[in-house]
């Protein structure tokens, strides 16, 4: 497994502070972006590697190379953790978008990161024919090669079950939000991935039961959000 390098690390700390790691593999220089928040993290993803809702210690947002052919993408991600130093479990996440231009967003204590390749896009609710091998120019736009939108927000309290679920849905709102509003004609691409990173209880402290776009965190997650994939998305993407 080749080895993952960090960079020394620069700034002030944040909430949501990835590491910026390259590695080479297949002779193509590679770059995942990698956040260690340690224990006390509660988090709900759709991530091919430690997706749904529960403790995890870090979050690894890792560039493969276009035409990616690898049917066991769960252990690719997990070896890409341990070779970076990364212990106990996690969340995974893989795009062919090149992660060192992410985007990144602050809004009230919640803290988002993004990624965006857009060059397979299109409409969640698409003709039949773009799941049954046909591809009418409605299914996506763009070129052959794939793209994928990968959201990660951090929230500085607690959220109940349901409110991490709600949390999701609100992060993907904003994401779609700001596709419109680069002039992009879709809801985002087939592989979309979020996840979003919440306190885990403590006692006496208060665990939020909603986090919906009107709700005190979801609004600000849904600002962090937006501006993050609008940060994300291709200078080609803005009209």
């Amino acid at each position: 497994m080749p080895a993952l390098l960090p960079p020394p690390r620069t700034g002030a700390a944040r909430l949501l502070d990835p590491e910026h790691l390259t590695r080479v593999e297949d002779g193509e220089r590679l770059h995942a972006l990698l956040w260690r928040p340690g224990p006390g993290w509660r988090m709900v993803s759709s991530a091919v590697l430690g997706g749904g809702i529960a403790e995890r210690a870090w979050v690894l947002n890792a560039q493969v190379a276009h035409g990616y052919r690898r049917t066991d993408p769960a252990r690719h991600l997990a070896g890409l953790a341990r070779a970076a130093g990364a212990r106990g479990p996690g969340v995974g996440l893989m795009t062919a978008a090149d992660v060192s231009a992410h985007g990144r967003a602050r809004d009230g204590g919640t803290e988002a990161v993004a990624t965006a390749g857009i060059s397979v896009r299109g409409w969640a609710a698409a003709p039949q024919e773009c799941t049954t091998g046909a591809a009418p120019q409605e299914c996506a736009t763009g070129a052959v090669p794939p793209g994928t939108v990968n959201i990660v927000v951090a929230l500085p309290v607690a959220l109940s079950d349901a409110a991490l679920v709600n949390a999701v849905m609100t992060a993907t709102e904003a994401k779609v939000q700001a596709l419109l509003d680069a002039g992009l004609d879709c809801s985002g691409t087939p592989t979309d991935a979020v996840c979003v990173a919440a306190r885990a209880p403590r006692d006496g402290a208060d665990v939020h039961a909603f986090a919906g776009p009107r709700s005190e965190w979801g609004a600000r997650l849904a600002r962090a959000v937006h501006r993050a994939v609008g940060a994300a998305l291709p200078a080609v993407a803005h009209p």
